[in-house]
C-alpha cells in the first residue's frame, strides 16, 4: 500500500447499524426474523470430497494469471474468484460484458480489510474491464443530513468513506453524480444487452437485471463482484446457467384490479424464498415489454421479492425477455403454484406492522425511491404532490417528501421540467442521492423520525417506516396525518 493511506483496524459492527452489516438477500419474515426454508438454492455450495476437492477447468490464459504471470495482485484476485467458483461447483470461468456494478458503498470501520485489499489492487495499477457503477453513498450532507446530530453520526460511523471513494475512483468508477442502486437507468448508463454475463451484488439490481433486462448474474457477495470486475471473468453456475434460470414456482396473479406491486413482491418473496417464480396475469397492466413507463413497477415488485425473500430472478409471462423467448417451457417439472388474489393481498398487507413505540406520534417525512427513482417516477410524483398542494390551497405540504435518485436523473428532470422542479421545492420536496435504507438505519432514526413510504424494500428492512399506497401517501404528505382505516 502507498504510504499515508488511512486504513484503520476493523471494529465490532455497531448495534445501530442494524442489518447493514449483512447481505440484503437473507430471507426475513415480516417481523425481521430468519425465514424458514431459506437455502440459497441457486447458489448453494457443493459438498466437495475433501480427498479430491473440485477444481474447475481453466484455460491456459487463466492458469497463467493464477501462476502470477500478470502480477501477484491479479494472481491473488484469480485465486479468490476460482476458489469461489470451486465452492459452488462452477463449470468454468466466463468472460464478462457490459459493466460491473459494485455494492460496496459504506465507509465503516468493519470495511477496513476490504478497502485494504482493493487499495492494494489500485496501487498495482489494476482497473475493472469497463468503467463501473456504484451504489449510492450512505448520507447526503447537502440536502438532508445538514444538521449537527446527523453530521456527528456520519463522522462517527463512516470514518473510511474517503478511502472507499478514493479506491473506487482509482479502479474505474465514474464520479459521484452517477451513484445509484438503479444502475440500469438510461441516465446512469449501466444497461447491458440481454444474455450478457455480469457479476453484480446489489440485490435489487441483480433482480431487475436478471429479470427485466435478461442479464445473467448470480447473487454475489459484496466485494466478489469487484474482484470479478478486475478479472473480467466470473464462475459459471446458478442463475447464469439455463438450468438455474428455470422456474420452480408458478405465481398466478388473480386480483380484481391492478395489484399493489409492493405487496405482491413481498408476498412472492415470503412464499418462494430464493426460488425462481414464473408470474402470470401481469401483462394486462404492463403490456408486452419492459419500457421506461412501466419499469418502475417491476423495480418495486422485484426489489420486494429480493428483500422479503432472496429472489434473484423472476419471469413475467409475455413481458420479460426469457419469458417472451421460452414461455411456459421455463417451468420446471414439479413446480409449485401460488395464487395471489384479493384475499391474499389483503392478508399479506395485514402482516405489515402499523404501530411502534418510541417514535413521533405523527408522520414527519415521506420517502420515495428505494430503489432509486426513475425519471418517470420523479415526474409523476412531482405532478401529484404539487397538484395536491395547490388544490388544497396550501403554500407547502405538511411534511417533506424526500425523492431518492441519482444526480443525473435529477438533472434530467431539471432540464425537461424546470418549472415543475421549482414547484416541487416550494411544496417541500427534496432531491437526495443517498441510500434510503442507510438513512433509515441511522442511530436514533426511529426516535427522531416517523417515516412513511411506498417502498416495500425500505419497509422490509426497517418495519418502523410505514408502508402506504400511493394515494394514501399524497393525503399524508398534504395533511401530516394518516387517514383512519389506512
Amino acid at each position: 500500500m502507498k504510504s499515508g493511506t488511512s486504513i484503520k483496524q476493523p471494529t465490532k459492527l455497531p448495534d445501530y447499524a442494524g442489518k447493514l452489516g449483512y447481505s440484503d438477500m437473507t430471507a426475513m419474515d415480516a417481523d425481521g426474523k430468519p425465514q424458514k426454508g431459506f437455502k440459497h438454492r441457486s447458489s448453494e455450495p457443493q459438498q466437495a470430497d475433501p480427498k479430491a476437492p473440485y477444481q474447475m477447468p481453466l484455460t491456459q490464459e487463466e492458469q497463467d494469471i493464477m501462476d502470477g504471470k500478470k502480477g501477484p495482485e491479479l494472481a491473488r484476485v484469480m485465486k479468490i474468484v476460482v476458489a469461489h467458483g470451486n465452492a459452488f461447483g462452477a463449470e468454468k470461468l466466463v468472460d464478462l460484458g457490459g459493466a460491473p456494478h459494485c455494492s460496496l458503498y459504506t465507509g465503516t470501520d468493519y470495511m477496513a480489510p476490504m478497502i485494504k485489499l482493493f487499495q492494494e489492487c489500485a496501487d498495482a495499477g489494476l482497473k475493472t474491464y469497463a468503467p463501473y457503477t456504484v451504489n449510492p453513498r450512505c448520507y447526503d450532507l447537502y440536502n438532508v443530513n445538514n444538521n449537527e446530530t446527523d453530521i456527528e453520526l456520519i463522522y462517527e460511523g463512516y470514518r473510511l468513506q474517503r478511502d472507499l471513494d478514493r479506491v473506487h475512483a482509482q479502479l474505474g468508477a465514474p464520479d459521484l453524480n452517477f451513484r445509484s442502486c438503479a444502475c440500469y437507468l438510461d441516465e446512469v448508463g449501466n444497461k447491458p444487452d440481454p444474455g450478457t454475463y455480469v457479476a453484480w451484488a446489489e440485490s435489487s439490481a441483480i433482480n431487475y437485471g436478471n429479470s427485466a433486462l435478461g442479464l445473467r448474474t448470480n447473487r454475489n457477495a459484496g466485494g466478489m463482484e469487484l474482484l470479478c470486475g478486475l478479472l473480467g471473468k466470473a464462475p459459471l453456475f446458478g442463475l447464469m446457467t439455463d438450468e438455474g434460470r428455470m422456474a420452480n414456482w408458478l405465481v398466478e396473479v388473480k386480483t380484481s384490479e391492478e395489484p399493489d406491486w409492493g405487496v405482491l413482491g413481498s408476498a412472492i418473496g415470503l412464499k418462494v424464498i430464493d426460488g425462481v417464480p414464473f408470474i402470470t396475469g401481469l401483462d394486462k397492466y404492463l403490456g408486452d415489454k419492459v419500457t421506461n413507463d412501466n419499469m418502475h413497477l417491476l423495480k418495486k415488485m422485484g426489489s420486494a421479492t429480493a428483500s422479503s425473500g432472496a429472489v434473484g430472478l423472476y419471469h413475467i409471462e409475455n413481458v420479460t425477455p426469457d419469458a417472451k423467448a421460452k414461455g411456459r417451457d421455463l417451468l420446471a417439472k414439479g413446480c409449485q403454484t401460488y395464487v395471489f388474489d384479493d384475499a391474499e393481498q389483503a392478508r399479506v398487507l395485514g402482516t405489515f406492522p402499523v404501530e411502534w413505540e418510541g417514535r413521533p406520534e405523527k408522520p414527519t417525512a415521506c420517502f420515495i425511491g428505494c430503489p432509486h427513482n426513475t425519471y418517470h417516477e420523479l415526474l409523476t410524483w412531482g405532478q401529484k404532490v404539487t397538484e395536491a398542494v395547490e388544490k388544497r390551497g396550501l403554500k407547502t405540504a405538511a411534511i417533506p417528501t424526500l425523492m431518492f435518485c441519482s444526480n443525473v436523473v435529477r438533472d434530467h428532470l431539471v432540464e425537461e421540467e424546470p418549472l415543475l422542479v421549482g414547484a416541487m421545492k416550494r411544496a417541500g420536496m427534496k432531491f437526495t442521492n443517498m441510500c434510503t435504507v442507510s438513512y433509515a438505519g441511522m442511530k436514533g432514526f426511529s426516535e427522531r423520525t416517523f417515516g412513511v413510504t411506498n417502498s416495500p424494500k425500505t419497509r422490509n428492512y426497517y418495519p418502523d417506516v410505514r408502508y402506504l399506497p400511493d394515494d394514501v401517501l399524497i393525503e399524508v404528505i398534504c395533511t401530516g396525518e394518516i387517514p383512519k382505516g389506512a
